[in-house]
């Protein structure tokens, strides 16, 4: 509001109400939806949240060639020799895999052993591409069988059950001796067979389960895992056991004897969930305090560059009481708010009609701050804008 002590008190207020030419970079309108509460640091249609990040998004796979994978994704097999340097041998003495790579896919050599990826990831998206031999030998869970683990611990099934019943918990696209998928969506052997994977792994505070983890699995383009709660490692023939996962972990593909060929193996790693310090979604009441008092302080060094004193730095100041008090941020916004309010009780009647839309967006400002609390109801500028907008007939309903 550029008070200067010089000018005359009148000319003083006056001044308050030129518009500054600076504005913030805006994606939507403060004080608009419900306000954060205990365990949400975010306003509803909270123009302070960050935007979603630029994605651009990639194309499908056909059986004859392989999609592009969106531009974020983490390649970890293009079909070319090159990224199979990405992976290694899982035995104990490691080194390089003894998987080949033909016509632009990686082929399981029987009796070679698992391969993994040297790269450690946890929650992820996953796409992988396999497809069983296309010359048919063997039955149940000795025809294309393979495995994709998730951090090398949890077994997505890889199996040709294309005409060829086996255990349900053992079907393609089981989460293996856990949970069978909801449908078969196999095309036949020697095409592939397109898997996309949303994997989070569970997460522990000591002995105490804050999230059991999920996969949820598409085959085909059909949900056959929908959010299927992890209860620990999977293992053959033994019932899984709850436990805490590492941070990270490799992704590893079975040997299991039979030539499986994978292409376009890339993943996308997820955001951190609320539980592990993520920021979207129901947050303890501790972590929620710590991140709205950031968000406060935040706006209130972006309304630190704004015009001192003027309209649009009260507003802002304003807006930061929503997320955090602060004593000396309210006394300012009150003595701004006063001020502004007595500047416009004295202008004409005319000049009050220019300035209608500012004055009430500003009332709407001082309204939402008494119903969120940050000032009672008795606040006086909005006592005074009220009094205003009802004399000018703006708060006619017709």
């Amino acid at each position: 509001m550029n008070i200067r002590p010089a000018l005359p008190p009148i000319v003083c207020l006056l001044s308050m109400l030129v518009p500054t030419g600076h504005s913030a970079v805006s994606t939507g309108t403060p004080f608009y939806g419900d306000p954060p509460d205990q365990t949400h640091p975010w306003a509803i249609h909270d123009r302070n949240r960050a935007q979603p990040k630029l994605v651009v998004p990639g194309t499908f796979s056909t059986a004859a060639q392989p999609g592009k994978p969106p531009s974020d994704a983490i390649i970890l097999f293009d079909g070319t020799d090159a990224s199979l340097d990405k992976w290694e041998s899982d035995s104990k003495e490691g080194g390089p895999t003894k998987w080949i790579v033909r016509d632009g896919a990686m082929e399981c050599v029987p009796k070679s052993g698992y391969v993994k990826t040297r790269e450690q990831f946890g929650d992820c998206q996953l796409h992988v591409e396999w497809a069983a031999p296309v010359a048919v030998k063997g039955d149940s869970q000795g025809r294309g069988n393979s495995g994709i683990f998730l951090m090398g611990l949890v077994e997505v099934q890889v199996l040709d059950n294309y005409n060829n019943p086996t255990y349900a918990d053992g079907f393609a696209a089981s989460v293996y001796g856990v949970n069978p998928p909801m449908a078969n969506a196999l095309r036949a052997p020697g095409e592939y067979q397109m898997i996309d994977i949303i994997f989070r792994r569970p997460v522990y505070d000591g002995d105490k389960v804050l999230d059991p983890g999920y996969v949820t699995v598409f085959c085909n383009g059909v949900l056959v895992q929908d959010h299927t709660p992890i209860e620990g490692p999977t293992g053959h023939m033994k019932r899984t056991v709850p436990k805490a996962f590492p941070a990270k972990g490799p992704l590893k593909l079975q040997d299991h004897g039979n030539p499986v060929r994978f292409r376009n193996i890339w993943y996308r790693p997820l955001p951190p969930r609320a539980v592990e310090g993520g920021t979207d979604g129901i947050l303890s009441t501790d972590v929620t305090k710590a991140k709205r008092a950031g968000i406060a302080a935040s706006i209130r060094a972006d309304a630190a560059t704004l015009a001192a004193g003027s309209n649009e730095q009260m507003l802002r100041l304003a807006e930061s009481l929503v997320y955090a008090p602060d004593t000396a941020t309210s006394r300012k916004v009150e003595q701004l708010a006063i001020a502004y309010a007595t500047v416009v009780k004295a202008l004409s009647a005319a000049a009050l009609e220019e300035r209608k839309a500012e004055v009430t967006q500003n009332l709407r400002a001082f309204q939402y701050l008494a119903k969120a609390n940050v000032f009672p109801m008795t606040f006086g500028p909005k006592i005074t804008l009220e009094q205003i907008s009802k004399s000018a007939g703006w708060d006619d309903k017709k």
